[in-house]
């Protein structure tokens, strides 16, 4: 996708979005707090999310045998002994995995508030990242809009943005700054 998603009442400023091929994995980011253990990579299909597997990969290793009830009793002992919560993932094009935080951990990322939440979204970005799902915002103006092939010329680029809905957004909200830093307003 590079086509205009959206454009200013005057046509001067137009907001587009490309797909990030060289985006970087976001679990190589430092500022990561869950922890991964991959559970299956279809017989090495994909690496793993996270090949250490955090502090508790250990305990999933002792289970990990019982396909049947490794990921529940896992899930269980997280809870029972760590006050933590497990997620699972199993994206269609990706490794099958257990995503999680102890309790000790939730509690310094924001009192256990919003922890499950926290976890969900790292896995979304991360299989975003996986499906291709990663976008540059790119705002653009001209000067003549009225023109039947106008030049645009580039005002502001950022990458990174993870899943097609929340790229959207921000472009939207992008093209509402510089529609109204360029009308000498600001909101």
């Amino acid at each position: 996708m590079s086509e205009a998603l959206a454009t200013t009442e005057d046509g001067r400023l137009r907001a587009r979005l490309v797909r990030d091929e060289h985006a970087e994995n976001p679990r190589k980011d430092a500022d990561t707090e869950v922890h991964v253990i991959t559970i299956d990579t279809h017989l090495g299909q994909y690496p793993p999310v996270d090949p250490k597997g955090g502090p508790l990969a250990h305990i999933w290793r002792r289970l990990a045998w019982n396909q049947w009830k490794g990921i529940e009793a896992f899930t269980r002992y997280v809870a029972i002994m760590h006050g933590g919560i497990v997620l699972e993932s199993g994206p269609d094009n990706g490794p099958r995995s257990l995503w999680y935080m102890t309790g000790e951990e939730m509690y310094h990322l924001d009192r256990g508030l919003l922890s499950e939440g926290y976890i969900e979204a790292e896995m979304q970005e991360y299989e975003a990242w996986l499906s291709g799902d990663v976008w540059t915002v790119v705002i653009e103006q001209t000067d003549d809009p009225e023109a039947d092939e106008p030049e645009w010329e580039a005002v502001d680029t950022v990458s990174g943005f993870y899943g097609g809905p929340y790229a959207r957004a921000q472009a939207r909200e992008a093209l509402r700054f510089y529609a109204a830093r360029s009308a000498g307003t600001s909101s």
